[in-house]
This record gives structure tokens, C-alpha cells and sequence, in this order.
């Protein structure tokens, strides 16, 4: 059986998460963050529709999908307001990986077949509400779709006789026998639907039910069990925490085997307390949750590394690590590269936001765009003289200042190390 997804949906309107198409209330106070929680709480996939009216609400809402691909790694679809083979760019490059047209627009075939060829047909979707579209054009929906978002669950019995594309259901409410008698039909890739879509929902959980079933889900399954841990002389493991994007140390804990598996099931960091001698889901009370993104052990196979995206601070004192009471300390160089890429630029952005007297970088900011861009052109001109010179140092002179320049159009362009290395990591 094929993996099934379970599908989020998000609905824009002026650039804020809202509760459905034709009910613009606001449904959660950070549209980032919102999304930020589907990427660590087990969602597979989002899908965003952009409710804009006009061509600046449209901007807006183009503006936030991409400040959301900045900050989550799970696939982002997206798809409103598409007329033209344009509108379909403009959700690639604020980093979509998949575009949704909409089935009922007149023109929507003609669109999938333009972006299916320049694109690949793995990149475009059809949203449906019946059976028109697939009966009207049912001959090329496999060649110009990767899979369908079916939006009336009735209908998927008369789709299913008509085409095998796979589809994405959405259902009104939740009930576990429907999820799972919807799961099991073979063209079915996930489900999605507003239920799915609230922040509280326990997504790993209802994961762990349908994996118990026969249901095929992204869920973690271990390599290792409990048993080929070893414990201590209190019978449990010590656990190491890192911040999965900054590998930042946050913490040490310890699990018995309870708290390993309640981990596994649930996604979340579960630690056994051993002052309080009871179980301690990290963030219960605090907020402060640890979702799981990789358990690793040792080589010894007596501690556990965990690397976890961090919601608030790890440390009970309000720190964002638990390891902040410096004992000594040498100064060194920095030599990870992305981080002296990022270290550079954040010196380049505090200069833009704080100017400082006499800093060449603000000079440069100062006299705008042209002269930013004039700069970068003559330093890939000395990349080029450099190249021919038989001295490995003179280029890597040329080559750091071209960096430099670039980053500071970067700054003024407002395109982070997180856009340019998301970019690269999707070719």
C-alpha cells in the first residue's frame, strides 16, 4: 500500500489565516506560526488558497506564502486567484513545490496543459466539487495532473470510474471508521479537511492509529527498540536535545522505557522525571514543546542525541538552552562556512536597520540599488581576471568580495541564506 499523507489547510485573506472560503474570521493570530506548528506536528503536506480580491491583497498573500516556505521544510501546494500561466510562476518562486487550479475555471485545462509541459505534470494539481472537469476532459487528466484535491467526498466513487489519477479527500468532520474506509481505497494519497487543520489536533497520534490498522503513514517507526538501548543504574537512558536547525545543545533528560515509546507515538519529547518519579511530556504545562525531528544513539548505544524543533525556551529559567553558565572560554575563528555566511549577513542587516557613520556598507545602501548592483558586476569582473592568474589567492580575495556585495543585495532585495540554500536544496 502507498504512503497516505495527512493534508493541512491554510486560507489567506489580507495576508491572515481565516476560517474558510466564504468565512474570513481569523482562525489563528500568526499565519507563520501556524504553519511553523503543521511543519513540526506530523502534517505531511499544506495546502494554501489564496482568497485575494485585487492584484495588492494577491501581493500580500504571495509575500506570506513565501515567508512560510522560509520557515518549514514540508511540501507547500498553493493555488486562488490563478488566471494566467504568470500567477501559476508567482507560487513557484515564493518556493510552492505544487500549484492547485481550480477545476470549475473555464480555462483551467488549457492552464494544465501550458504548466504540465513547461513545469512537469508532478507539479500541478485540480481542485474538483463534482465530476464535470473529469468527465469534460477525462482522456488528458493523467498526463496533466499529479493528483487531484476532491472537495465533495460523495463524488469519489463516480471519479474513481472514470480516471486512477490519485486524489486528496476533504472531509467536514472527523470520524476515525470514515478516515480509515477512505484510507484503504487504493487511488486515495491522503486526506485533508478543516478538522485536520485545527492547531490542536494530535496528528502523530491519529498516525499511530491507522499505522496499528494497516494504514501505510510517515510516522516514525524505530530501527531500535528499547531493548537495544543500555541503561543506567536507575534502568534508564540519558538523552542529549539539539535544536534541529542550529544544532545549538538545549538540554539533558533521561527516559525509562515509557517515555521512549510515548516519544515514538507521539512525536513530542517525553522524558521521565526523576525528581518527581513520574512521566514528563516536555511542554505540557510551559508550551514550550520539543517535536521530534531524529532520535540517534551512540555508538555505545547508551545515549540517545535527539534533535528537536523548540517552541519557546528548552530551560526552565526562561534561557533558550539549559547551558548558558560559562565556565571558560577561548576565542576562536568561526569556520563553518553557512554559519560565517549568516554571521556576515547579520552584520550587513543591522547595518541597514542601524546605520553607522563612516561604514562602507551603509555607503552602499545610501546610494541604492544601481550602485549595489554596479559593485557586484565589477566584482564578478575580478572573479573572471583573478581566475586567470596562476595565484589560488587572488581569487579567493575576488570571490569573498563578490560575496560580500552580494549579500548586502541580498539585504536590500530582503532574500535570506535560508531562501538561497531552500532554493538549491529543491533542484
Amino acid at each position: 500500500m502507498e504512503q497516505k499523507n495527512i493534508v493541512s489547510v491554510i486560507y489567506l485573506k489580507n495576508g491572515n489565516a481565516v476560517r474558510g472560503i466564504n468565512d474570513f474570521t481569523i482562525v489563528y493570530e500568526n499565519v507563520i506560526e501556524l504553519a511553523k506548528l503543521y511543519n513540526d506536528s506530523g502534517i505531511d503536506k499544506i495546502m494554501i488558497f489564496d482568497l485575494s480580491a485585487d492584484d495588492e491583497e494577491h501581493e500580500r498573500n504571495i509575500h506570506v506564502i513565501k515567508n512560510i516556505n522560509r520557515n518549514i521544510e514540508i511540501k507547500v501546494c498553493a493555488g486562488g486567484n490563478i488566471n494566467r500561466m504568470e500567477d501559476i510562476k508567482k507560487f513557484f518562486y515564493a518556493g510552492c513545490l505544487q500549484v492547485i487550479l481550480n477545476g470549475s475555471k473555464t480555462n483551467a485545462f488549457e492552464l494544465a496543459q501550458e504548466a504540465s509541459k513547461r513545469f512537469g505534470k508532478d507539479r500541478i494539481l485540480a481542485s474538483v466539487n463534482n465530476v464535470d472537469f473529469i468527465f469534460k476532459n477525462q482522456s488528458g487528466i493523467s498526463e496533466n495532473f499529479h493528483e487531484l484535491l476532491v472537495l465533495n467526498k460523495n463524488v469519489i466513487d463516480a471519479i474513481e470510474s472514470m480516471t486512477d489519477i490519485p486524489y486528496v479527500v476533504k472531509l467536514d468532520s472527523f470520524n476515525y471508521e470514515e478516515i480509515f474506509s477512505i484510507l484503504k481505497r487504493n487511488n486515495v494519497r491522503g486526506i485533508s479537511g478543516d478538522v485536520i487543520s485545527f492547531p490542536d489536533m494530535d496528528v502523530m497520534e491519529m498516525k499511530s492509529q491507522l499505522s496499528a490498522s494497516g494504514i501505510k503513514m510517515d510516522n516514525f517507526e524505530p530501527a531500535l527498540k528499547w531493548k537495544d538501548l543500555k541503561k543506567n543504574s536507575d534502568g534508564m537512558v540519558p538523552v542529549i536535545v539539539q535544536d534541529y536547525r542550529t544544532d545549538e545543545v538545549l538540554m539533558l533528560a533521561y527516559m525509562n522505557e515509557e517515555a521512549f515509546y510515548a516519544t515514538i507515538n507521539s512525536g513530542k519529547m517525553t522524558y521521565f522525571s526523576r525528581s518527581r518519579q513520574e512521566l514528563w511530556k516536555k511542554g505540557t504545562t510551559s508550551g514550550h514543546i520539543q517535536y521530534v525531528k531524529s532520535l540517534t544513539a551512540d555508538c555505545d548505544y547508551d545515549t540517545i542525541l535527539a534533535k528537536v524543533s523548540q517552541i519557546g525556551a528548552a530551560c526552565h529559567t526562561g534561557n533558550t538552552s539549559c547551558f548558558f553558565n560559562e565556565i571558560v572560554k577561548k576565542e576562536y575563528i568561526e569556520k563553518n562556512p553557512l554559519k560565517v555566511f549568516e554571521d556576515v549577513y547579520s552584520i550587513i542587516m543591522d547595518r541597514k536597520e542601524h546605520p553607522k557613520e563612516g561604514s562602507y556598507t551603509n555607503y552602499l545602501f545610501d546610494k541604492g540599488l544601481d550602485k549595489i548592483l554596479k559593485k557586484c558586476g565589477e566584482e564578478c569582473t575580478e572573479i573572471v581576471i583573478a581566475a586567470k592568474n596562476p595565484n589560488p589567492e587572488e581569487i579567493k580575495y575576488e570571490i569573498s568580495d563578490f560575496l560580500y556585495h552580494m549579500m548586502i543585495l541580498m539585504a536590500e532585495k530582503g532574500i535570506t541564506w535560508e531562501d538561497v540554500t531552500l532554493e538549491l536544496s529543491q533542484r
